[in-house]
Parts: C-alpha cells; structure tokens; sequence
C-alpha cells in the first residue's frame, strides 16, 4: 500500500538552469520518481539559473531520498535541501493559549484578575455548579492518554503520544469550537491514571479518553464514569463505533439489506471492536462473529477479561469456533479493527453477493482496499486517500459539543445511536453510491447535526428521569 501521501509530503529547493524546458523537466522527473507532484514554484530567476521550489507528496524517507537523487540527477540541476512539511507544521507545536478577554489598563486587569476576581471565587466557593458558567469548564476538555497504544504505532509513551493529542485538540477547535488540551500522563497504571484524571476534572467539562491499550482502557473508562460528574469517552471505542455504524447504515442502503438479517464478521476485539459490536447490537445486528488472533470468540471458551466474556455471551449463537478466514465465508460484512493484511482477496470473493468490507486497520489496512473492491459492493477504510473514510473526526468534535451545550454528566446509548444517525444522514439520497456512504470530515454541518442530536438525546435522557422522580 505504498501510496504516495500528504502525510509524507516535501518541498526541495532545486537550483536549476534558466531555460523554457527546466520545470517540465523537474515535474517529469519527480513523476518518474513515483511521487505525487502538489506544487512547482519558481522562487528566484537569475539569467543563467532559476530556484524553483517543489511539493510533492511521497511514500517515505527512503522514497523522499531517491526523488532527490531523480533531481540532481538532471543536467545542469542541484538539489538546495529538503524539507519535511509534516515536521515544518509540527514545529513548536500546533495549540496556543489565547485569552478570550483584552487587558488594557488597570480597569480590566482590576476585574479579570485581583482584586475583582476574588468575588468570582468566592461565588463559586459558595455555589460549585456556578463554575459551569464562569470558568473555562463549560467549553473544556482534556485530552488524556499514557501513550499506550498510539494510533497503529503500539507503546511509545506519553511525550511521542503528544503530537496526536495536540492534532486531537485542534481537530476540536477546528470542527465544534471546543477548547480541548492534552493530558499526557508518565505512568500506565491504572490506579495512578484514575487518581490523577480525578483530581485534573475541575477544570473540565469532559474527559476524552485517547490511546489507552486493552483491556486496562475499559476499567478506566468505567471507573471515571463512576466516580466523576462529567462525561468521559473514550474516543478508540465510542467514535469509532459511531462512525462504523453510521457507515454501516448507509452502505447497507446501497446494497439493500437490513442490519439484522446480515452477518457481521468482526475482525478485532479490543477496545473498538468491542465498542462497535455493542453498537451494532444495540441497532438490531443479531448475526454477529467476533475473531481475534486465535480465532472467533466464542460460549465454548473461557476468557481471562470481561470483554471477551460479555463479546462470548452475546454473539456467535451458532458457537463457532473457526478461524477469522473459515468465518469470513459467506458473510455479508467485514469489519476490521485489528492488523494489516489479515484477509486476501480469496477470503472477500468468498464472501455473500454485495459484500461489504470496512478495512480500518491505520495506516496499513486488513486488505487493500483495490483488491477488496474487485469482490465487494461496498469498501471503506480508515485512511484519507480513498472513498469512504471512517474517520472518528466526524464524530468526537460534534459529540463532546452536545454534551456541553447540555450539560450532560454521562454518556448513555442513546446518544451514540443518535450521533451515528446525525453522521449518516449528511448523506442524501441522491448523493449515496458505492464510494460516497460517509460524509466528508469536512463538511461543515456534521459536527453540528451531531451536537445537536446529541443534546437532544441528553434532555430526553434528563426528561425520563424526571417524569420518573
């Protein structure tokens, strides 16, 4: 899956000779390279030389290296340098802290800071719900992780995780104006991570969890739930369980089924295969197959973590106990959360007329998406350089909206489901086909249309307590 992406983009800065012929001569030699050209700009022109300035988009390093060596290997033509644009924009990082509020004179130091913001203080000493309303609370969320299990990257620790969760932060600012910041905690044990987000949440309107590995990120999750008055969501599981099922919904429009007559094949039973299964379930899947690296999840086995053992008791009624490829054969829906290239194109033709796949393994995904696409009616992947990316942008940003707008203190199912239907009807009738079952991150009314449902979700939830009481 060697595509050449924006993620591994250059700019190099190439003197080259002043002629007629000298940039269609780099654009051809950096296409032979097989990078991918995004910009030719000629910075400088002398009368014997010009400086042209060329983006392309690559594999990897040692990708980036021989389209150099394609440049100087021109006549007449020098490479300056190299630049990495992914470090470049990286480069001190991406968050700045910008007071809301002008400080002047003394007149407005006088009342955002002392002497005037001790009766602020005071009122919220005297009325602690009071700082919903007169601190960043109520338009704030941290960010946390251990650095544990860091996109496809595995255990690299809290500084190396930092790079996502400053991303993570300005994805929030971006797409639903929530103030988000990055809580990059040096330790990974789970009493010690507890602890810390506890005594952090006064600051905040809600917790998202980020790259925490299985199984220890479950027991955090439900522990915080337990134990704190704000929402807390673990972004791995529920965003990409919304996603998912908002995907799934619509690629089951195209080819015309219903979620509880198809088979589901899941491929991965961590933390988001585990949330997607409980989603699907709570939608009306009724034909669900679990597979981890030993096999499918099954009643005829025991499990040494919960999750397992609730993903044996509620699916797999038949008691399969095959391999992830014998149970592939004939279903109507792969989904893969797990490892790169566990599936082949035999596994996909064998599967049910107007198979589905959803290959979301990142960045290297189950399958290539190519060759699954020549079996299946339907495929989808994580990543941004083909149709139908399932990517959790379309769901956190507009999630944690919702939730502060109403000012929830717990996530419920309900709000998921709501959220996963918000995603899925971005996309109109007339617009929904093979390659279009999921909206773009960037359109603009998704984040909305999920902070909406999902407060409405929350007043409801609110309501039947209430009516109850």
């Amino acid at each position: 899956m060697a595509n050449p992406s924006p993620g591994n983009s250059i700019t190099l800065r190439v003197d080259a000779p002043s002629s007629f012929t000298a940039t269609s001569e780099l654009a051809a030699a950096v296409g032979a390279a097989g990078a991918a050209i995004t910009a030719l700009d000629v910075t400088e022109s002398h009368h014997e030389t010009l400086v042209v300035d060329v983006t392309c988009n690559t594999t990897d390093d040692e990708h980036a290296g021989r389209v150099k060596d394609a440049l100087n290997a021109l006549d007449g033509v020098t490479v300056r340098n190299v630049s990495d644009r992914t470090f470049l924009m990286h480069l001190g990082g991406k968050l700045e802290v910008v007071p809301k509020v002008a400080l002047r004179n003394r007149d407005d130091l006088s009342r955002a800071y002392t002497p005037g913001v001790a009766r602020v203080c005071m009122a919220i000493a005297e009325n602690p719900d009071a700082a919903r309303n007169l601190t960043i609370k109520r338009n704030t969320i941290a960010v946390v992780t251990d650095g544990s299990a860091v996109l496809g990257l595995g255990n690299i620790g809290p500084a190396a995780a930092l790079p996502v969760m400053e991303g993570k932060a300005a994805l929030f600012k971006q797409f639903a104006n929530v103030d988000a910041w990055p809580v990059c905690l040096d330790t990974q044990d789970t009493e010690e991570i507890i602890m810390i987000v506890k005594a952090l949440a006064p600051v905040y309107g809600g917790v998202n969890l980020e790259d925490i590995a299985a199984p220890r990120c479950f027991e955090i999750e439900n522990r915080l739930r337990e134990e704190l008055d704000i929402p807390v969501f673990h972004d791995d599981q529920h965003g990409t369980a919304i996603v998912t099922l908002a995907a799934l919904t619509n690629a089951l429009r195209v080819v015309d089924k219903k979620i509880g007559d198809v088979r589901i094949v899941v491929s991965g039973v961590g933390a988001a295969g585990s949330a997607i299964i409980q989603l699907l379930k709570a939608q009306g899947a009724r034909h669900i197959i679990a597979a981890g690296r030993s096999g499918a999840i099954h009643s005829g086995q025991d499990y040494d973590d919960e999750h397992r053992t609730w993903i044996a008791a509620n699916t797999n009624e038949e008691g399969f106990s095959g391999t992830l490829h014998e149970a592939i054969k004939g279903a109507d829906v792969f989904i893969g959360v797990s490892a790169p290239n566990v599936i082949g194109e035999e596994q996909v033709a064998a599967m049910a007329k107007d198979a589905i796949v959803f290959a979301m393994a990142n960045p290297t995904p189950e399958i290539d998406p190519v060759i699954a696409s020549r079996h299946a009616a339907v495929v989808a992947t994580g990543r941004s350089d083909y149709p139908n990316q399932i990517n959790n942008v379309l769901a956190f940003p507009g999630f944690f909206r919702g939730l502060l707008d109403a000012g929830a203190s717990d996530i419920i199912p309900e709000m998921l489901v709501a959220a996963a239907e918000a995603i899925a009807n971005r996309v109109a009738d007339d617009e929904l086909n093979a390659s279009y079952i999921i909206p773009s991150v960037f359109d603009p009314h998704v984040a909305a249309d999920v902070a909406s449902a999902v407060a409405h979700a929350a007043h409801a939830a609110r309501a039947a307590v209430s009516a109850k009481a």
